[in-house]
Formats: structure tokens, C-alpha cells, sequence
């Protein structure tokens, strides 16, 4: 009786090896997870579709549902436990730790690893320098940042700032806000850049660190709360390896990635789409071999450059603002 009962003891023990993979990913409940983009899907985002559609989070037993709050900035969000991660920028990073009551949250990933962003025109109004701006009028989002940013591109080239008019365009679109109610606005070449090209309405564009250095900010970058740094640490590990996994397939294949994004997201222009996505591919990991890696020197040169203009009330300590640590 002893040998037999050993031996069906035995049977059942292989079979639920056999029915349970021994544990594997495979069939344990994939964790939920909420990511909160910036804005609007746009090709900054592609490496997170690619990452569902092709099961690299499925992979690392994780379910994500990529969301969009009512208005721009997912810092705020994220330390109130909205979401688990969520698409920054250095800018709004470098406020929330620096605030009165700094945000427990940190910079995990450069999406892009150089600032793609300037002051563009259309062509036909010959604006070339921060020289031609005097006395043309400026189409922003009316936030202290852009005010500062605009004033030290002008004084950096010995140009007048009292004699810029400033108009709030909101969320306008630069081709119809630059043929009726401005001259020039600040753009990413990433998407209204690329646009110009597609429809053949040429720009003059004037790229910010090219006279400024200390504006070569990492935007986008992809955030979460020091909540789940410190009590889940591995989810971010794993959530890092599969979005790196999807941005890698964007640098290498980006038509492929770009139909996969307007596949989930269909109110994006496909042409508009591809040719963005081919123009990220690469800047995504422009003078590095790692995606997402960020350096210390442009935290610290971009948030001394605020505390100087008057932007932040006290110095960033860029250690609490991001984190290399759980990269791939």
C-alpha cells in the first residue's frame, strides 16, 4: 500500500507540473496598471502601443490601460495615485520638486533624448533670428515658463523682449493660429515640424538649446510616484523592460510602429503619423546606446537656469527629481 500510495503521490505531483508551467508567467493574473499620458496620443507615445499590441507588457505579467487626463501634466495625478505611470516633461518635474509642497514623484525615463522644440514661423514672414521677433506677435499657452524662456532666447542675442506682443492661442493649431492671429509660436518638430513638411507648408524653425543650451530638457519623460518605487520596485523594472521593448521596435521598424499607434488611435493622421514616427526614430536615443538613460549635468543646468530666472523659489536637487536606476 505504501508503494502504490508513493506512487500516485508521485503521478499527481508530475501532473500539476505539467498543468501550472511550474509557475510561469503565463498563467499568473496579469497586474493592472494606469498609465496617464501628457495630452493628446501623439508619436511620443508609440513605443506604449507597440508595447500592448505586440504582448511585451503581457510578457512581464502586466495589463495596461493607457489613459488621458482633461488637461496637460500627469505629475499631479500620479502622486495622488491615479495612475501608476504617467508622461511628464523635465519642466513640470523640476516644479513639482521644488514646490512648497514637493510631489513625491520621479523622473523614470528620457522618452526623447534631446529637446526637439523651438520657435517656428511660416516661412513667407522671414522671422530667422530671436532678432526678428521684435515687434511680431507671439502665439503661447499664457504660462510663466514660456515668458521666460522666450525673454532669455531674445536677450541671449541681444534682441528686445518688451517689443514682442504675447497672444494666448491655447491648444490652437499652429498652421491656422500663424496665418491669422500670430507670427510665431513654440512648437515640437516631432509633430508640427514633420507637419509642415507633409503639407508642404514650409517653416522657419529656430531649435531652443542651439542659442540656449540650458533648454536641452528631457520632455518627454515617463514618471511615477515614489509610492511605488518603495513598495513596488520591481513592477517598475518590469514596466521599463517592455516599454523599452516597444520604443527599441519603434526605432527600428517606425512605419510598422506608427500604423500600430493610429490603429488604436484613429482620429491620428496616418500620413502625418509615419512620417513623425520616422523622424523620432532617430531621436529617441540620439547619442546614447541605452533608452531612457538621463544625465544628472542637464537636470541640474535646466533647474539652476529656472531658480536664475525666477521660475522655482529654492534650487532642485536633481537626485529627488529622476532615477536611472530601474532602466533595462
Amino acid at each position: 500500500m505504501t508503494r502504490k500510495l508513493s506512487s500516485i503521490l508521485l503521478v499527481i505531483m508530475l501532473l500539476t507540473f505539467v498543468f501550472t508551467g511550474c509557475g510561469s508567467t503565463e498563467t499568473d493574473e496579469l497586474d493592472e496598471i494606469v498609465v496617464l499620458l501628457d495630452w493628446v496620443p501623439n508619436t511620443n507615445h508609440t513605443g506604449l502601443y507597440v508595447a500592448i499590441e505586440k504582448g511585451y507588457y503581457e510578457d512581464k505579467g502586466l495589463a495596461v490601460d493607457i489613459k488621458q487626463p482633461s488637461e496637460g501634466g500627469s505629475a499631479d495625478l500620479i502622486a495622488a495615485g491615479k495612475g501608476e505611470f504617467g508622461i511628464s516633461h523635465q519642466e513640470q518635474m523640476t516644479y513639482a520638486r521644488t514646490a512648497e509642497n514637493p510631489l513625491p514623484v520621479k523622473a523614470i525615463a528620457a522618452i526623447i533624448q534631446h529637446n526637439t522644440s523651438g520657435f517656428a514661423s511660416p516661412k513667407e514672414k522671414n522671422i530667422t533670428s530671436p532678432k526678428d521677433f521684435e515687434g511680431k506677435r507671439y502665439g503661447g499657452w499664457g504660462s510663466e515658463m514660456e515668458e521666460a524662456v522666450l525673454k532669455g532666447f531674445m536677450d541671449k542675442a541681444g534682441a528686445d523682449f518688451s517689443k514682442v506682443t504675447m497672444v494666448n492661442i491655447g491648444t490652437s493649431d499652429f498652421f491656422g493660429a500663424t496665418q491669422k492671429d500670430v507670427d510665431f509660436a513654440w512648437i515640437y518638430y516631432g509633430w508640427d515640424g514633420v507637419a509642415s513638411e507633409v503639407k508642404n507648408q514650409p517653416i522657419n524653425f529656430i531649435k531652443l538649446q542651439e542659442l540656449v543650451p540650458e533648454l536641452d530638457f528631457y520632455t518627454p519623460v515617463i514618471v511615477t510616484s515614489e509610492d511605488v518605487i518603495n513598495n513596488n520596485p520591481e513592477l517598475v523594472k518590469r514596466f521599463l523592460r517592455a516599454t523599452e521593448k516597444g520604443y527599441r521596435f519603434a526605432i527600428n521598424n517606425p512605419e510598422e510602429a506608427a500604423e500600430i499607434l493610429v490603429e488604436n488611435v484613429p482620429e491620428i493622421d496616418k500620413e502625418l503619423a509615419i512620417a513623425s514616427q520616422k523622424f523620432l526614430a532617430g531621436e529617441y536615443m540620439k547619442g546614447t546606446d541605452r533608452w531612457g538613460v538621463m544625465e544628472k549635468e542637464r537636470w541640474e543646468l535646466f533647474g539652476d537656469w529656472m531658480f536664475e530666472n525666477n521660475l522655482i523659489e529654492r534650487k532642485l536637487n536633481a537626485e529627488e527629481a529622476f532615477t536611472n536606476d530601474f532602466l533595462p
